[in-house]
Order: structure tokens, then C-alpha cells, then sequence
């Protein structure tokens, strides 16, 4: 079993498929835990950027790790959609990871549909099978947001600086019909009526627990 202490947290690994993803799914608490504990630190990785969203991803998660005084932004150049056909290589890096110690690590639902998304969530769980994992949500057209379990209530201006920050740093994605403030928005607050908040983000925590 997994003891989870976001009070003794020093390390924390976010995993994101895609440029956009860690944002779109932890952002909130990310930027939550910037203001309460600064000290932190704090490895970002996006496994699939390309062209410009090399560059939307770097400078989206700077703006979002600016309160912490230790991060670490890694870009690679995985093909997107592809990542069951790359799981050599992928499952090398994660084998990297390891010397990163986390406390903690955001990654991808089990139970995405995304392909790119589960295969990250399967090399999570084989990888750090003695930490704590939280598995966010990416809402998208497949309709697979489960029932999770465990949620961080948001204050409104963290939302308001989420939602923002996601809409202005994303040009590429502008013209997804999916991609819009009021997406992020309806996800939060409904993850807020499930946990007696006006806003929260959710997640899947499959073994906890808490102290």
C-alpha cells in the first residue's frame, strides 16, 4: 500500500502524453500547490511534442511552475499516436525516470481511450510500484471519464488562472471544438459538486493511503 502526504511531498513527477495534457488534467492542483508549498520540486515531462507544440509546452509549463523553486521541463519527441509502436523506447526513459525518486507523480487514467494515454498510465504503475500515483482525466470526444476518488478543491482564481493560461498558451488547438474555457470549466465544477467544493480536479487513486 501507498502512503500519500502532500504535506511531506518533495518531489513530484507530472507525465503528460501530449503538450496540452498534465495542464488540462492536474494544472489546478499544480498551480494550487505552487502557492502552499513553493518548495517543492518538481519534473515535467511531455512525451510528444512536435513543431510548435514543442514550443506551447515549454512555455505553458513554465507559466504554471513559476511559484516553485526547483523544475524541470523536459520536452521529447515521441510521435503522437504512435506510442504503442514506440514502447521500447518510451519504456527506456522511464527507466531514467527512476533516478528522480518522486514523491508523488500525476499521470494518465488507466481507462483512457487515448491510446498514447494508456500507455503511459500501464509504464507509470510498472515503473514506480512503490509510490504514490495519481491518474488524471483529459475530457474528449470518446466519452471515457470514469468515477474517480480522490479530489483537490480549487479556489476560483485558480481556476480563472488555469483556464486562462490553457486558452491563451494553446494556439495549435484553438480550432478543436472540444478545446474552450467552458470545457475546463464544467469539468471542475462538477468535479466541486462531487466533493462539496465549488470547484475541484479528480482523480483515480488506486492504492492510498493517507496520513
Amino acid at each position: 500500500m501507498i502512503h500519500l502526504s502532500l504535506e511531506r511531498a518533495r518531489r513530484i513527477l507530472c507525465l503528460g502524453a501530449h503538450s496540452d495534457d498534465i495542464e488540462i488534467g492536474c494544472g489546478g492542483t499544480l498551480l494550487t500547490l505552487g502557492q502552499r508549498h513553493p518548495g517543492l520540486e518538481i519534473l515535467w515531462v511531455v512525451f510528444s511534442g512536435e513543431g510548435a507544440r514543442t514550443r506551447e509546452a515549454r512555455q505553458s509549463a513554465t507559466r504554471f511552475l513559476e511559484s516553485f523553486a526547483v523544475r524541470k521541463v523536459v520536452v521529447k519527441p515521441f510521435k503522437g499516436s504512435f506510442f504503442p509502436y514506440q514502447g521500447v523506447a518510451i519504456k527506456k526513459y522511464f527507466e531514467e525516470l527512476k533516478s528522480f525518486e518522486p514523491d508523488l507523480v500525476f499521470t494518465h487514467y488507466r481507462d483512457d481511450r487515448h491510446q498514447d494515454h494508456r500507455v503511459l498510465s500501464d509504464l507509470a504503475w510498472n515503473t514506480f510500484r512503490d509510490h504514490a500515483i495519481l491518474e488524471y482525466e483529459i475530457p474528449k470526444y470518446d466519452g471515457d471519464l470514469g468515477i474517480p476518488n480522490v479530489f483537490v478543491p480549487l479556489d476560483a482564481e485558480v481556476v480563472k488562472t488555469k483556464t486562462e493560461l490553457l486558452c491563451k498558451a494553446f494556439q495549435t488547438q484553438r480550432n478543436k471544438h472540444w478545446f474552450t474555457e467552458d470545457t475546463f470549466l464544467s469539468l471542475m465544477r462538477l468535479r466541486g459538486i462531487e466533493c462539496a467544493s465549488q470547484y475541484a480536479e479528480a482523480f483515480h487513486g488506486r492504492k492510498i493511503v493517507l496520513s
